[in-house]
């Protein structure tokens, strides 16, 4: 007896006698996935509201300005408004004197910033030296220094320096010394300033990426015999790279755009204009000259540069956060 035997084929299978095979399509996501995407930006919606009213509005005005004849005479409304075009900004890029105070903004802020990094690296490091009160002690002391408000701090500053009642000169031996009465010591008197003021943000967060570091990793170049600049330069630094990125240029916003240290220490600017940088130079231009044009035509300069800085700065913090 012969059993008829069939092999069996699936449905849809070539040569099973069924359909071919339909090819897979993309699901469209759901109503409620699509209106979940937009609701990170409900949650947004007022704090934009709130940001586009206070940055967007004084932005657009701000170039608006750039752009026109606005002296004191159009602020009082004794004459209109005229179209300048790109004239303010030949004005302002003709004048060396713009020249000579961007040139300064650029290596006193550089300065500030190199001095910043390394006094707050070398403060981290001590940190992670000392026990834990003396270690407290540094840290509130910091903490009090950088909530301290720059107007405040430069006064206290100015006290500690004067020729005629500050300790700092008794203690030096300096006499009557006048430090804002100099350029370059009105600069270094300031720079001591800003650095008192900012060092603590660089000290606490590399110290906090120094903590994140494996022990063993350290402990390993102390056995192999490199001494402490050498773990900082070979290893530390290397793995802190992420973070000095940004705390370096985060205080290169910060200093390049320095105004009331400036302003209050040295008197507007200091002798002559010894001592201006950007945004004294723009706040002598609007306001004490009236010229409210050239001013905003500064300040659009420095909006600018400050810009391209922070651009540079989200796409450093974008490449950190895609390399975790």
């Amino acid at each position: 007896m012969t059993a008829n035997t069939t092999a069996y084929k699936a449905p849809g299978a070539p040569g099973a006698g069924g359909t071919a095979p339909r090819p897979l399509r993309r699901r469209r996501p759901a109503p409620s996935a699509r209106r979940s995407g937009w609701t990170p930006w409900l949650y947004l919606l007022p704090a934009l509201v709130l940001l586009g009213g206070l940055l967007v509005y004084p932005i657009y005005q701000l170039g608006l300005i750039s752009f026109l004849e606005y002296t004191q005479a159009q602020v009082s409304g004794g004459e209109p408004a005229t179209f300048q075009g790109f004239g303010n900004y030949a004005t302002l890029f003709g004048d060396g004197q713009f020249w000579q105070v961007l040139l300064a903004t650029v290596v006193f802020a550089a300065a500030c910033v190199l001095a910043t990094l390394l006094v707050g690296c070398a403060l981290a490091v001590l940190l992670t030296r000392i026990r834990a009160l003396p270690r407290l002690v540094l840290m509130m002391a910091a903490l009090g220094a950088w909530a301290t408000p720059a107007i405040t701090g430069s006064t206290v500053w100015m006290f500690l320096f004067d020729p005629d009642f500050g300790p700092v000169n008794r203690v030096l031996g300096l006499g009557d010394f006048s430090w804002t009465y100099g350029r370059y010591s009105a600069f270094a008197l300031v720079l001591l300033e800003v650095l008192w003021c900012s060092f603590p943000f660089v000290m606490v967060t590399v110290y906090a990426g120094i903590r994140a570091i494996p022990a063993e990793v350290l402990e390993a170049a102390a056995l192999d015999g490199a001494s402490q600049w050498r773990i900082w330069r070979s290893v530390m630094a290397p793995m802190l790279r992420p973070i000095l990125v940004v705390v370096t240029i985060q205080s290169i916003i910060w200093d390049f755009k320095v105004f009331t240290q400036i302003y209050v220490m040295t008197g507007g600017g200091g002798i002559a204009g010894q001592n201006l940088v950007l945004n004294v130079y723009a706040y002598q231009k609007a306001f004490a000259s009236s010229q409210y044009s050239l001013g905003s035509a500064i300040g659009v300069v420095m909006l600018v540069i400050l810009l391209a800085v922070t651009l540079v700065y989200l796409r450093l913090v974008r490449r950190q956060g895609e390399g975790l």
